[in-house]
């Protein structure tokens, strides 16, 4: 044991996530690889070093031999003007971060040295991906998917972004990922399933609580991904709770967290999906979906929205109208709520959607009441 790394709480109150020596070591090793760092980089660590991707950067970059700038930045600006001073090759950070930093005219002290840039945290939205590479034409975009539970699991190749902007790609080296049934078969091709990690990066189980860890890090099925019958000793496994497809060339895509689908008119949505669609109007500035108790659809899908400027000055009518042509009925949400930004962040740096959640659920639940399950509320939160 070498390391604690309390999760987000996105889903819950946040566990501590054991990490040995040996993942450390091996996760340094398996992320330097694939980002193909070495002496000449400099790393910018803007995430919290308590989020096991921000340790990353200095984990990395000890292995490597590179350089790491630590920043604590109060305004998406002050990391432009670090990657400028410093001359950094290499940022990691979340969407919500880098959703902002597209929105802002990069200076020629960055491009000019940025070798790569690398989303973690959920769903790059395309459109911004799209913004960061005309900012940065030169740098190289991963798009990552990782597991505090066993510290990294996938990356996209950048070669393979335009064909494939919404896989989060395939297991880092050091690393197996399997798509499982409820049963513990293996998922055929684009049948969605549980992502399971397993190999050396899988954890030590949560600190302190036996019921979470047995739900999380448990045996591997006997048959599954060549385990064989006589081995005696069991082989732990870390399984997500997120549910993925792969595809026939085996990259794999998130579809979402189990504990977050929206299951609305007898169909399960993801909130990223939603998400993608909002991002991709190009009204709003940030937005988060979440799915509210309703006594007809089961669940209705409720989305909070901002403006790009910061403001209120969107209209959520407008915003709902481009939703009904660009989405199938389903997936049509039936609240816009449109709040000044920024939305709240955990303390990872991602948009918190558990507290907006929290925060709108019963006031959508009585407005419904009051008012029909059509109507739109707009407003401020307090």
């Amino acid at each position: 044991m070498v390391a604690i790394f309390y999760t987000s709480g996105s889903t819950g109150r946040p566990k501590g996530v054991v990490l040995s020596h040996r993942n450390m070591v091996v996760g340094a090793k398996s992320v330097a690889t694939y980002l193909e760092n070495h002496y000449g980089d400099t790393l910018l660590a803007a995430l919290p070093l308590s989020f096991d991707a921000g340790f990353s950067q200095l984990t990395t970059a000890f292995h490597a031999g590179a350089r790491a700038v630590l920043l604590n930045y109060l305004v998406p600006r002050d990391v432009l003007m670090a990657m400028g001073r410093e001359h950094v090759t290499g940022i990691t950070a979340v969407p919500p971060l880098y959703i902002q930093l597209s929105q802002l005219e990069w200076p020629r002290a960055v491009t000019d040295h940025l070798r790569y840039f690398a989303n973690t945290g959920g769903r790059m939205p395309r459109e911004t991906l799209s913004l960061l590479r005309q900012r940065a034409p030169n740098a190289k975009p991963f798009l990552m998917y990782g597991l505090t539970e066993a510290f990294r699991s996938t990356y996209l190749p950048p070669d393979q972004v335009d064909r494939r902007p919404d896989s989060i790609g395939k297991a880092i080296p050091n690393a197996e990922i399997l798509v499982l049934r409820e049963d513990g078969t293996e998922c055929t091709a684009n049948e969605p399933g549980e992502l399971v990690h397993r190999g050396a990066l899988v954890g030590m189980g949560y600190w302190g609580d036996p019921d979470k860890t047995a739900e999380r890090y448990r045996p591997l099925p006997i048959g599954v991904g060549g385990r064989e019958a006589g081995l005696p000793l069991p082989e732990m496994a870390v399984f997500s709770g997120d549910t993925v497809r792969r595809d026939p060339d085996g990259f794999l895509y998130f579809v979402g967290r189990r504990d977050e689908m929206i299951k609305t008119s007898g169909y399960r949505v993801s909130p990223t999906e939603v998400e993608e669609v909002l991002y991709a109007i190009k009204k709003v500035g940030e937005c988060a979906a979440f799915g509210v108790e309703h006594p007809v659809l089961g669940q209705a899908i409720c989305v909070i929205v901002t403006s790009p400027d910061g403001g209120t000055s969107i209209d959520a009518a407008d915003v709902l109208r481009d939703c009904r042509i660009r989405m199938p009925a389903y997936m049509v949400p039936s609240k816009v709520i449109v709040v000044p930004g920024p939305l709240p962040r955990n303390p990872n740096g991602k948009i918190d959607r558990k507290a907006l959640s929290a925060e709108f659920a019963q006031l959508v639940a009585d407005d419904w009441r009051g008012n029909g399950a059509g109507l739109l509320h707009q407003g401020a939160r307090k």
